[in-house]
């Protein structure tokens, strides 16, 4: 597929090259071919783009705009990612390596994020609420928090961007939008969308570049109001740091290291299958991936048996090709990350039951493959068990009790998700009300959709995306009180 994209920056309403000129080559993670060369910004462009997203917010028409005109618009980007679904899961799966399938899936739910803010746009006009004062009106209003800086993730490109640019837009902000540097191409064709919808210039901005230039620019300027971050625990802390200048509001996600508890009751080929997919799809560059399996003693062994044998079977290899079910990792760097993960594995005592290393497949040699990994004879002292580690492994440990099995699920500084299979439906609801996570899936895992909200507790982040709750990350509330019959008080 041939695909006509513009390959620049989108600042002010304009598409540009960096100032500095410098640009960053954008390769295929299953070749290392250079799939596209696009400009790399700096501290320079970011303050433009800011620039821009300030006059717009506060001189421009867009924050005042009537919310059904901007949900009318945030329809039609909706409408235009279905129109060029092809186009869009082609670019996600040569950018990211993942199954085209799995990318054309994203574009359903990427388009349905849209459609979900457009129609509660004009949902959240505010209230009027009771007064003490007689002949008074007491109301409450919602408006936009300002100039927004977003941050997303190389793992679900424009599935991430659709969680914050959507709610963003829907509430009348402004935006800077910056992506990872090593997956930007859905990123540029979106943004031509959002120009084709009619969004006014100014409004929503697009840098691209690193972290540490464009990203920490965007956290530390004093004219960008709120930060919207999704990545790894350790960035996340140092936007916490830098969006203290002006004490930002924040949203963050920050990943997880997510448990799947396993009772004997469960339907066991269910609970096969979908501990299978809590992990391995896009292999397992999921922050919700349900990498620490918790499997009740009776059923261990052939529940571990099961899982190794279907492992076995993955067919490993080109997102494009019909037959693929995993793809490769993001990058040499992460692959080496993965390595050095599943070494400490072994160092620290688990036992390998499958995969743990590369493939020998001479065709996967380009590649940044990894093959499924299983771990067992896991404790939770274990780097593997607590550290988040990004890739296609799966940590077991053993249960005999319940209240075991929820204090194994709990035993983490992340808090973002978690899974319980069971047929007892009151076990079920038990567990799902102590275990301290902001989704809890119940004999089902990964299942996202845009009216539930997402994000954690714990070091797994602030705040929540999707849902209601993520119109109101991009809300200020407002009380507004008039007196219709003032009299003077004589106090003084």
């Amino acid at each position: 597929m041939n695909v006509n994209l513009k390959l620049k920056q989108y600042i002010n309403g304009e598409w540009v090259d960096a100032n500095s000129e410098n640009t960053r080559t954008i390769i295929n993670p299953f070749n290392q071919e250079t799939i596209a060369i696009v400009p790399e910004g700096d501290e320079t462009d970011t303050k433009a783009a800011i620039a821009a997203a300030r006059e717009a917010f506060d001189h421009g028409e867009w924050p005042t705009t009537p919310a059904t005109e901007r949900g009318a618009i945030v329809r039609k980007i909706a409408e235009f990612i279905e129109r060029d679904k092809e186009e869009l899961a082609y670019l996600e799966s040569l950018d990211t390596g993942k199954t085209v399938e799995e990318s054309r899936g994203d574009m359903d739910d990427i388009a349905g994020v849209f459609r979900y803010y457009a129609e509660i746009a004009d949902k959240n006009g505010g209230e009027i609420i009771d007064s003490p004062v007689p002949n008074s009106i007491s109301k409450v209003v919602h408006e936009p928090v300002g100039v927004c800086g977003q941050i997303t993730p190389w793992n679900y490109p424009l599935l991430q961007a659709s969680w914050k640019l959507a709610p963003a837009l829907a509430t009348g902000n402004t935006l800077i939008m910056k992506p990872s540097e090593i997956t930007p191409l859905t990123h540029i064709k979106v943004f031509e969308l959002i120009e084709e919808a009619g969004v006014p210039a100014g409004v929503a901005n697009l840098v691209l570049g690193s972290g540490a230039t464009v990203g920490a620019e965007l956290s530390s300027n004093e004219d960008v109001d709120l930060i919207s971050f999704t990545g790894g625990i350790v960035t996340g802390k140092k936007i916490m740091q830098a969006a203290s200048s002006n004490v930002k509001k924040l949203a963050l996600e920050l990943g997880g290291k997510n448990p799947n508890v396993i009772f004997a009751d469960a339907d066991f080929d269910l609970a096969v299958d979908q501990a299978l997919n809590g992990v391995f799809f896009h292999a397992g560059q999921i922050c919700s991936a349900g990498t620490r399996l918790i499997v009740e003693e009776s059923i261990h062994d052939e529940f571990v048996n099961a899982l190794v044998e279907r492992v076995k079977k993955f067919k490993l290899g080109s997102g494009f090709d019909e037959d693929t079910q995993m793809g490769p990792l993001i990058s040499a760097e992460h692959l080496a990350k993965v390595e050095k993960y599943v070494e400490a594995g072994v160092e620290e005592g688990a036992t390998l039951a499958v995969g743990g290393k590369r493939p020998e497949d001479p065709e996967l040699q380009n590649g940044f493959f990894f093959l499924p990994t299983i771990f067992t004879d896991c404790t939770t002292d274990m780097t593997v068990v607590q550290e988040e580690g990004f890739g296609p492994v799966i940590t077991v440990e053993k249960f005999t009790k319940e209240e075991e099995a929820v204090k194994l699920a709990n035993d983490s500084i992340y808090g973002l998700a978690g899974g319980v299979f069971t047929n007892d439906i009151a076990k079920a609801e038990r567990c799902a009300a102590k275990m301290r996570m902001g989704t809890v899936w119940i004999n089902e895992f990964n299942l996202y959709f845009p009216h539930a909200p997402w994000g954690g507790y714990k070091q797994s982040g602030i705040g929540r995306e999707l849902g209601k709750l993520g119109i109101e990350e991009y809300t200020e509330t407002k009380h507004i009180f008039q007196n219709l019959k003032p009299e003077q008080i004589n106090w003084f």
